[in-house]
């Protein structure tokens, strides 16, 4: 049966979006909802595809675009224009150029491009492709629709397609032909509240004439906010309205100068229009069931109608509690992905892992047992593939707010700033003002633990503290050797004991050392005063021993060398991708030099990774591409004096001379206590990074004893890769080995799809609420000189070109630029050997990729919101960090060349 040319908004249900497009299929949604929609119909993507199917070129067209990297906007742009003329030359078939011309209303109608990929969940193409307003007669109408269809192939349609990894070859374009509404006043409004994310607030911006005025932001409109639970208007901001989109007789549009009375002086809705508008938000919303992005207008009669609507795609989910948990009122969530310097999604498993070793700690702190270890802790939850912990009860307890933002002051300062906002919010007004409870509970893991003592010795002997993490370190080794013969379930056991039990209480064996060592350095800073200068502290902590993730990239730097020795090795590295040397290394077939160093440093290091706290996530030794590709970027490091040994030995005698030159300042007993305590804090913190070494390493253990899973999965032919087992839960592997499900393919499918989707994101906040909203949902603090503020992390001052790397994986840095980035886990940290300074959007004075800025002597401010949006890559930046001042330039953009730009935010 041949699928129909034209349907009727009366005929459309949400079924058809491969036949009517996103617009279309939403408008025959809210026309059978009720909903007040002008009447129209939609020409069928049946047309386009007999229209262009006889249009010679656009395989080659798909060919190339297949082949084109979402960056290079240039070839983007030059395919988008070639496919555009090829569909405005195609000839339109007889039938369905009747058809249209037959089926357009008398009247003046709107005629809109409706693409198969378009107003979706996860994308809105809001813009992407063309209108056409008060088109009159039917051959113009005609003339409209073959416009629309080229539009498909606009510049801006063909980059968000690249962009959001949307196949062009399997979009096509249908077209709305929709009544015109005679407006006197129109505009746009979100059921949900875009900037800060708070849900059921209706926003609103208005404007006389067509809605074109605002869509299009030809005029500063009125904005009004508005409670949808009790119509209050909260917010009311008048725009000047100097301009109108009117339409004209016989056809199109003209932009008209409003008069005096439609400006600031008065707004162009009453407030009963304002809260009718409100009450059609909610009624929206409550049809969709989730907010949406609508278009309305009201017309030369009064009456009121919605001309579109498509999903808000921007706002980030709203964290959700295990099924077995409740979550009450409002809460307030804070990122522990973000936290831990991962911005990219986790893997169904590696979330899963977490859930584990959550109810691990939360037993572990609380004394009682979780209910369901699988779903994790009470307090644990989960948004866009990310992990969250509900702090609701830190914020409106006495201790856990003078105890939990402190923590975050040297890790995640904005967040800790975020936190103590919260306090004052009447919602998370003080309930628990009795400290005894927690002390009972940190006493009761002292003495099962005993940290005071074991702090104690760690301050007395040092080396006690280093033998105490070793043996640990050996025990968890032993404990992790993987069975030579065991059924999958008996594997799967094993997975799920040691996450939920064994794993976590590595922490409080090894920290008392570490958080000893911190102690002392508060000591010494009480002790100081305002005798040490801004940075000097810090910079007591630079080239500091016992840190993992210094040795691994002192290692690899020290492998770097031993390859420059080599004169082919050096060179094949040089000049062969990463990717390539990669494959000839799993094969045994690179040079023995590069090889055998790579061997042996994968056997102490392969166990990590970026984003590595994700069991889904392959493993170095699993995929070396990465660490091949750091040792080529260290082979263009000629300048002996930045070499990264050279600097870290540098840096640790500058911090034994500034703690000596420090204590002496002081003098008499108060200086010698200064020099104790420096000198402690200096044997002691590196030990901070080994507990998450070891947790990586069991992580890894596990991998392996997944993907062992996956395979016998794979084997039984239930899904199609060994590695789909990572997107699948403990529970559903489970279940898949004793009693498979039907459709554990199509779950999997669905969610990689997700996965890579959220991917995609690019921002995550660090804390939000229960209804939607981010409390910092502001651009980055700017001061008045124009520089970006934040907090300052590693002294010095720094200038040079920045490099925006939004993942580290191939990434190509060189000597002395500015490294610009999200966040940093210990994947990253082989960049910082060539990085002349850091730019980082979280983190605080002591998060991981501060530490390792000030071992390696490289100027750092952290905690700069929104860097990788304000900075590009190319950009002259100085980096100040001291004050926590970075200043970029004006005028000082030198574009990368285009096989760099893989690794630059495009804006």
């Amino acid at each position: 049966m041949n699928a129909p040319l034209i349907l009727d908004f009366r005929d459309i249900d949400a079924g058809m979006l491969p036949l009517v497009g996103g617009k279309a299929a939403n408008l025959g949604v809210l026309t059978a909802a009720g909903l007040p929609v002008p009447p129209g119909l939609c020409v069928t993507t049946e047309a386009y595809r007999r229209v262009t199917e006889r249009a010679a070129g656009l395989e080659a067209v798909f060919d190339a675009l297949q082949v084109t990297s979402p960056t290079d906007t240039r070839t983007l742009n030059r395919l988008a224009a070639t496919a555009r003329g090829i569909v405005l030359d195609a000839p339109v078939p007889d039938d369905v150029a009747a058809a249209v011309r037959d089926s357009a209303p008398h009247g003046p109608v709107a005629v809109r491009s409706s693409a198969t990929a378009e107003d979706l969940p996860h994308a809105s193409f809001a813009g992407q492709q063309d209108t056409y307003l008060n088109v009159v007669g039917r051959d113009a109408v005609l003339e409209a629709v073959r416009r629309c269809w080229a539009s498909l192939w606009t510049d801006r349609a063909v980059a968000y397609r690249a962009a959001n990894g949307i196949d062009h070859r399997a979009v096509r374009l249908a077209v709305v032909i929709q009544e015109m509404v005679r407006a006197e006043v129109a505009g746009v409004m979100f059921t949900a509240n875009p900037v800060t994310g708070r849900r059921r607030e209706a926003v609103i911006d208005a404007s006389p004439g067509l809605g074109e005025a605002v869509v299009s932001g030809a005029v500063n409109p009125d904005h009004f906010v508005v409670d949808i639970a009790t119509l209050e208007i909260t917010e009311r901001r008048l725009g000047d309205k100097r301009l109108a989109v009117r339409p004209v007789e016989g056809g199109g549009v003209e932009h008209v100068e409003t008069p005096s009375e439609n400006t600031a002086e008065g707004a162009c809705l009453t407030d009963d229009r304002i809260r009718a508008l409100a009450a059609l938000a909610g009624r929206v919303e409550d049809h969709y069931g989730a907010p949406q992005d609508t278009e309305w207008a009201v017309d030369d009669e009064g009456v009121l109608w919605l001309t579109q609507s498509r999903p808000i795609t921007t706002l980030f989910p709203i964290p959700r509690h295990s099924d077995s948990q409740a979550a009450d009122g409002t809460r307030a969530y804070f990122c522990m992905s973000v936290a831990q310097g991962v911005y990219q999604p986790l893997t169904p498993m590696g979330m899963q892992a977490f859930r584990l070793m959550s109810a691990s700690a939360a037993e572990l702190y609380s004394g009682v047992p979780v209910a369901d270890r699988r779903a994790g802790a009470p307090q644990f939850a989960e948004a866009g593939g990310r992990m969250f912990f509900d702090v609701t009860g830190v914020v409106r307890s006495r201790t856990g707010l003078a105890f939990f933002p402190r923590v975050l002051d040297v890790m995640e300062a904005r967040s800790a700033v975020i936190l103590r906002e919260l306090s004052r919010d009447p919602r998370f007004g003080m309930l628990h003002r009795s400290r005894r409870p927690a002390l009972r509970r940190a006493a009761r893991l002292g003495r099962r633990y005993r940290i005071p003592p074991r702090a104690v010795q760690a301050l007395i002997r040092p080396e006690s503290a280093h033998r105490r993490a070793e043996r640990t370190e050996a025990v968890l080794r032993a404990k992790l050797a993987s069975p030579r013969e065991a059924t999958p379930v008996q594997r799967l056991d094993r997975v799920e004991r040691l996450l939920s039990t064994e794993l976590f209480p590595l922490v409080p064996t090894i920290l008392p050392g570490a958080g000893a060592g911190f102690a002392m350095l508060g000591l010494a800073w009480r002790l100081l005063g305002d005798r040490a200068r801004p940075g000097e502290l810090a910079g007591v902590l630079r080239g500091i021993p016992h840190n993992v993730t210094t040795e691994m990239d002192l290692a690899l730097w020290r492998l770097a060398t031993r390859v420059r020795e080599d004169d082919k090795a050096a060179a094949l590295l040089l000049e062969t991708p990463a990717a390539e040397l990669a494959e000839r290394f799993h094969a045994g077939t690179l040079p023995a030099a590069v090889d055998e160093g790579l061997r042996e440093f994968l056997g102490v290091y392969g166990a990590r990774a970026v984003a590595e706290i994700d069991l889904g996530v392959p493993r170095w030794s699993e995929d070396p591409t990465h660490v091949i590709g750091v040792l080529a970027n260290y082979l263009r490091l000629d300048d002996p004096d930045l070499a990264p040994d050279a600097l870290f030995a540098k840096g640790a005698r500058e911090a034994v001379t500034t703690a000596a030159a420090l204590a002496a300042r002081v003098g008499g007993l108060r200086g010698r206590v200064v020099r104790f305590a420096l000198g402690r804090a200096r044997s002691l913190t590196g030990l901070r990074e080994l507990p998450k070494f070891l947790m990586v390493t069991a992580l890894a253990a596990m991998r392996a004893e997944l993907r062992i899973i996956g395979a016998e999965l794979a084997a039984r032919d239930l899904v199609d890769s060994p590695d789909d087992v990572f997107f699948l839960t403990t529970r559903e592997v489970r279940d898949a080995l004793t009693s498979p499900p039907a459709g554990l393919r199509a779950l999997v499918a669905g969610r990689r799809e997700e996965y890579q989707r959220e991917g995609r994101r690019r921002h995550v906040p660090r804390v939000i609420l229960s209804d939607g909203t981010e409390p910092e949902a502001v651009a980055a603090p700017v001061a008045a000189d124009g520089a970006m503020t934040g907090t300052p992390a590693s002294a010095g001052t720094v200038t040079g070109r920045a490099r925006v790397v939004l993942d580290p994986v191939g990434a190509h840095l060189e000597p002395g630029e500015i490294l610009v980035c999200p966040s940093t886990d210990p994947g990253w940290t082989p960049l910082f050997l060539t990085a002349g300074g850091l730019v980082m959007e979280m983190g605080g004075a002591n998060s991981h990729g501060a530490v390792v800025a000030r071992e390696y002597g490289i100027p750092a401010v952290v905690g700069v919101a929104r860097a990788t949006e304000h900075i590009t890559t190319g950009q002259e930046v100085t980096v100040d960090g001291s004050s926590g001042a970075v200043t970029v330039e004006t005028g000082s953009q030198d574009p990368a060349p285009a096989s760099d730009m893989e690794s630059q935010r495009i804006t």
